[in-house]
């Protein structure tokens, strides 16, 4: 791929002849994501607080290690690194999170937010030569279809989490009881909002359709191409409401357990 000259060397960065604020959108997301990577990277160095109950937070889930009863192989592994710290959430909050980073959504809003890449349509850059994806690093953008697997693979292990947190305790007898509270409904709402932006994913919709040449053959297969094509028409909003939602969750679980919000139950 040839590289393209960009700017006009005449005009500085940020050169436009636009009248609308059109700086407002790219400042917007980048105080959203700054916001969110900000308290996803401390919540993720904590490991406490990330349980309530039958709640397991989502930044945590699935816990392979830790102290929890929702633990799958029980407390801090003897193999980890002693210079390292120690949290449950290293050990898998790197999956979703490639997959967010590598999203063919977030590309285009960080590329403009963080790297003014351009800042916007008419907008001049702040650099002079565009070399695309197909140069290190960008080119790692392309391992995006990969972790789509695997985040497939974490829907199940958080509608699980949602199963988990239909059965609690009583405090009068001990005994396991059917029920739901707000925990409930949050983690609910959280794989609700993770699916949709999931099955709405560009590579799954072409792995849904894109290798046909024509669907008249295929019912099925065009059948779920359309299904994934109708979550994708708004995988904008799904990113951005399921962003937020994760977000919530492990504030709602954190804040139980540290016991500033209480969560109410219907056992």
């Amino acid at each position: 791929m040839a590289e393209i000259h960009l700017t006009d060397p005449h005009h500085k960065f940020g050169h436009t002849y636009r009248r609308d604020i059109w700086w407002a959108r790219p400042l917007i997301i980048f105080i959203c994501l700054s916001v969110f990577l900000v308290y996803v990277t401390w919540a993720a160095f904590q490991g406490n607080h990330y349980t309530f109950g039958p709640y397991l937070s989502p930044l945590y889930s699935p816990e392979v290690f830790g102290d929890s009863p929702h633990s799958w192989f029980g407390a801090k592994p003897g193999w980890w690194p002693a210079v390292l710290p120690w949290s449950p959430a290293l050990l898998v909050l790197w999956a979703p999170g490639l997959f967010r980073l590598t999203c063919y959504y977030y590309r285009g809003t960080y590329y403009r937010s963080f790297w003014a890449d351009p800042p916007s349509c008419t907008v001049t850059e702040p650099r002079k030569k565009y070399r695309g994806e197909n140069s290190f690093p960008l080119i790692i953008q392309n391992i995006h279809r990969y972790f789509l697997y695997i985040a497939l693979f974490f829907l199940i292990f958080l509608l699980y989490d949602v199963w988990k947190a239909l059965w609690f305790t009583r405090p009068d007898t001990g005994e396991r009881s059917f029920g739901i509270g707000v925990g409930t409904l949050v983690l609910a709402t959280n794989v609700v909002l993770l699916g949709g932006y999931t099955l709405g994913c560009h590579s799954l919709r072409h792995l849904a359709g894109g290798f046909l040449d024509r669907f008249s053959g295929a019912p099925i297969r065009r059948s779920t191409y359309r299904c994934v094509s109708c979550f994708n028409r708004k995988h904008m909003l799904w990113a951005w409401m399921s962003l937020f939602w994760v977000m919530f969750s492990d504030i709602y679980i954190r804040l139980c357990s540290m016991g500033i919000w209480h969560d109410w139950q219907i056992i």
